[in-house]
């Protein structure tokens, strides 16, 4: 059976992972259980202390995966968002999600291939 494409691109390893979905917005197809089973691995694999997401090129996130965005603090790392949207941004600070991540607005080192 074929692996699934995955949803997250890793731009970063260590105690700070940055994963991002590679400036393409994120749809409401969004497979969730795949796409955490995706950042628990990670987690476990690098050791990493803080989780980053980069949003940038996201102008919507879907309800599960802010839920899951959420689910993630609850396993003791730390959930940075990067560069989120305005349209996002309003929704974190509707919901309060904000208040459980960390919201920055940062530049992104770029992965040579």
């Amino acid at each position: 059976m074929n692996e699934p494409t995955p949803i997250l691109e890793v731009y970063q390893v260590g105690p700070t992972t940055i994963v991002g979905f590679g400036g393409r917005d994120v749809l409401d197809n969004v497979n969730v259980a795949v796409c955490r089973k995706e950042i628990l691995e990670l987690i476990e694999n690098v050791e990493c202390e803080t989780l980053a997401f980069d949003l940038t090129g996201v102008t919507l996130l879907p309800s599960g995966l802010l839920g899951l965005l959420t689910s993630i603090t609850q396993q003791a790392v730390n959930v940075q968002l990067y560069n989120p949207s305005d349209d996002i941004q309003e929704v974190l600070e509707t919901t309060r999600l904000n208040t459980l991540m960390e919201v920055k607005m940062v530049e992104i080192p770029k992965v040579d291939d």
